[in-house]
């Protein structure tokens, strides 16, 4: 134990002194010894660097990365962006990537500063007036959003569509379990909820929905917010960031509370994170909102400043009346989001959606001029798209990787058989498509040439 905790030989001598213990053995028999490790740890001896670094490359080598050796046409829920030089350059300073959890404003107004123009700019694309420091990813954040929506009305029966992302309604099921909220699945009809399914019931405290739901297909916040209405309850939208640029804020359309997964501004696709949950609600949620909040302020002297305005966290003020545990957030990663934000603008993020969806549109009209493939859906669709193949998904996909494509995601690796969202006779054979600014035309081409083959 001593080999691997920061503490010298006199120290550990010292401890044990206080204790009035003759040695570490006598301080861990409070464990019981049916729960100790009989015989030690069953370990290699010790090698040297050189050879940890040669296996760890060899073991690194048997990966297949992005933009080197597959061009990626995969989606659902993680994206394959361009992250401009600026972004990473400016992201990648010591000053935001060595820094913690700003507690003390005197001696961190830079990174408090760059948080207030993230929140700032989230609750822009969100269409509602606050929004937080970040979450951990945006699955964490639509658990956090059914607990305050919940927590608001006082009823806690969820009507969670069928078009928000698998992952992200498995987690709202685990919460589930601890909170005692009751969730209602509501089925997709062609793509989009069919809220007319589910009869109304003044149990509801909360409709959740996602824009665009996991399919690709673009669904109408407006009747969601319709059917919270017949029972009182609140609305909640999963929303793509990027699709923002091109579509209505659903705060605009009736949201009271807008989650959404920020790896899409400026993160690259990794090996599944650290990713960053978008979390923006209406101005009377402010005292429900999870994790903290930066304010802009001015000091004794009239100087603008930045500080923590709430940290409602279950080990801070709130205790055991708190509705979130949230511990910390995703500064980094917020402040990155923050950065490709201000490098595209308005009118640089508006094209990013408008060539995505461009692009996806071209690529879902040559896929289904091949034999065997056909939509998925009915519904329209922005970036993304899902298609059946006469062939099983994961062969057509691992045909695909033999050619060098990335090609999809398989629905049925993201789903059980009890999913509503697709037909249990389409889901073995559905691929979901994304198709970012970054896939060119001779790409898309080449992709669909593929594809025909691939799924034969």
């Amino acid at each position: 134990m001593a080999d691997y905790l920061p503490h010298t030989d006199d120290e550990l001598a010292a401890m044990l002194a206080f204790l009035g213990l003759s040695g570490l053995d006598e301080l861990f028999s409070v464990v019981p010894a049916a729960l100790r490790l009989a015989g030690g740890l069953d370990l290699d001896e010790g090698r040297s660097e050189p050879d940890v670094v040669a296996e760890l490359e060899a073991l690194g080598a048997s990966n297949r990365p992005i933009g080197r050796d597959l061009v990626c046409f995969a989606g659902a829920g993680a994206y394959d962006h361009e992250v401009p030089a600026v972004v990473r350059a400016l992201a990648g300073r010591s000053e935001f990537v060595t820094a913690y959890t700003p507690y003390q404003a005197e001696v961190a107004q830079g990174v408090l500063q760059a948080v207030f123009e993230y929140q700032t700019m989230v609750a822009r694309l969100a269409g509602l007036p606050v929004a937080n420091a970040s979450l951990y990813d945006g699955a964490s954040a639509l658990v956090e959003a059914l607990n305050l929506c919940t927590a608001a009305t006082g009823r806690r029966r969820v009507l969670l569509s069928a078009g928000v992302h698998p992952h992200w309604r498995a987690v709202a099921a685990t919460m589930a379990r601890g909170t005692g909220h009751e969730i209602l699945e509501v089925p997709l009809d062609g793509g989009r909820t069919a809220w007319e399914a589910v009869p109304g019931a003044e149990s509801v405290g909360v409709v959740v929905l996602a824009q665009p739901n996991w399919l690709g297909c673009l669904e109408d916040v407006a009747a969601a917010r319709r059917r919270a209405d017949v029972d009182g309850a609140l609305v909640v939208v999963a929303a793509d960031p990027i699709a923002a640029g091109v579509l209505r804020a659903p705060g605009s359309l009736g949201a009271d509370v807008v989650v959404g997964e920020g790896q899409a501004l400026g993160t690259r696709l990794s090996f599944g994170g650290p990713y960053l949950g978008l979390f923006a609600c209406a101005r009377e949620q402010v005292r429900r909102l999870p994790g903290r909040l930066v304010g802009e302020t001015v000091d004794v002297a009239g100087t603008r400043g930045y500080v923590t305005t709430l940290r409602a966290r279950e080990q801070d003020i709130r205790r055991e009346k708190a509705t979130s545990n949230v511990c910390t957030n995703q500064t980094l990663m917020a402040i990155t989001a923050a950065i490709q934000l201000s490098w595209l603008g308005p009118d640089g993020l508006a094209e990013v959606a408008t060539r995505s969806a461009q692009g996806a549109h071209y690529c879902f009209e040559q896929l289904c001029a091949a034999q065997g493939v056909v939509p998925a859906t009915t519904a329209p669709f922005l970036r993304e798209f899902a298609v059946t193949t006469s062939a099983p998904a994961d062969v057509v996909l691992s045909r695909l990787a033999d050619e060098g494509f990335l090609g999809g995601v398989a629905a049925a690796a993201l789903t059980g058989t009890s999913d509503r969202s697709l037909p249990d006779a389409l889901r073995e054979r559905t691929v979901v498509v994304a198709v970012t600014e970054r896939r060119t035309k001779p790409e898309i081409d080449a992709f669909a040439a593929a594809f025909a083959k691939a799924s034969r």
